[in-house]
């Protein structure tokens, strides 16, 4: 946050509140002057006088008093039903205001803040809310950018943080946190806005992975131009799904079962630095025994562009090979600890993705 913005938000939280704590101030050490000319008592008692009158507990008087110190009493009274009166009119006037959402919107904001390797989905129709309740049953972080008010209702119904912005927006995308997130996923129902929101996060974040959808092969070929990491049209990867049903039935099946499970499918991209692959490189799998030391299982490689599946024992690893390993989280781990430094990054398909 800015410094201007910084005290922006510090005049917005204190200023109503000056008027009622200056009164009270004034009445607190007018009463206890008063006491000290009219009774010449030491500051403690009268502070506690003061104290004790304004609150209403009445203990009983410190010493017995005079008649100009009973005055003061009635003054000090007199002052703090104001005092009262003020801060009951001011706490109304702020509720109608909106302070108090303001304040409430603040705090959401330093929530932001604390986010991180969180999901962003910019837009929360069908397919936005397909795809936060998806990351829910993975325990993924979810924050929900959208300005819809019945969107934004169901969303907060499922218990996904929502910015309430404008997502085509770099101080949007900022405040969502782009540069902590994980991935973010323009879920527009407009081509041209989701190619704003990634030709905004892809300058503000070049590193970011952008995934989008699109509705026609021209808009996916432009939001690919655009700096889009994946680029998804509901209406292919529908059909594809269907053909793949009706084709190969237990390839879909075991892809909707493995998304239901505690096993996934990582990728892990070797260094193509032969330095980075230490004592890996040119040795064979069974040589290196990364499935019985870890339990994971490499189900293929790829090695310049071609593709081994369920590669056997005699397969050597080599500077930028790829290898597709499934396992469970704990298993993954194991095998990523084994890789150690060689590792270029690591996706993860299913549940997550890390780099």
């Amino acid at each position: 946050m800015t410094p201007r913005r910084l005290r922006s938000n510090l005049r917005l939280l204190t200023q109503p509140w000056i008027g009622p704590i200056l009164a009270l101030i004034t009445v607190i050490c007018g009463g206890a002057l008063g006491y000290r000319i009219t009774e010449g008592w030491d500051w403690g008692d009268c502070f506690w006088m003061v104290l004790i009158t304004i609150s209403t507990i009445g203990y009983g008087e410190v010493e017995p008093l005079s008649t100009a110190g009973r005055l003061v009493t009635v003054l000090i009274i007199g002052g703090g039903v104001v005092v009262v009166q003020l801060t009951i009119q001011r706490l109304l006037g702020l509720a109608e205001s909106g302070y108090f959402r303001q304040l409430r919107a603040l705090r959401f904001r330093r929530k932001l803040r604390r986010m991180h390797d969180h999901v962003i989905i910019c837009g929360y129709g069908r397919i936005g809310r397909e795809i936060g309740e998806q990351l829910l049953q993975d325990n993924i972080q979810v924050l929900v950018v959208e300005l819809d008010a019945q969107r934004i209702q169901a969303a907060k119904e499922r218990g996904l943080r929502v910015l309430e912005a404008d997502a085509t927006s770099d101080e949007t995308l900022l405040e969502a946190g782009l540069h902590r997130c994980r991935s973010l996923v323009a879920a527009l129902p407009s081509d041209a806005a989701n190619l704003y929101v990634v030709l905004s996060a892809r300058g503000l974040q070049p590193s970011c992975r952008l995934i989008t959808r699109s509705d026609s092969e021209e808009a996916a070929a432009k939001l690919k131009l655009a700096g889009a990491s994946v680029v998804v049209s509901p209406y292919v990867a529908g059909g594809r799904v269907m053909a793949a049903s009706a084709l190969r039935p237990l390839a879909v099946d075991f892809m909707e079962l493995l998304m239901g499970s505690d096993c996934e499918i990582e990728e892990f991209q070797l260094s193509s630095a032969p330095d980075r692959l230490e004592n890996l490189s040119g040795r064979t799998l069974s040589e290196l025994q990364l499935g019985r030391r870890s339990g994971a299982m490499v189900l293929a490689i790829r090695d310049q562009g071609r593709l081994v599946a369920n590669p056997g024992g005699e397969m050597r690893l080599e500077p930028g090979q790829l290898l597709v390993v499934l396992g469970s989280k704990e298993q993954l781990l194991r095998f990523r600890d084994l890789l150690g430094s060689s590792v270029d990054m690591v996706e993860t398909m299913g549940r997550s993705s890390t780099a």
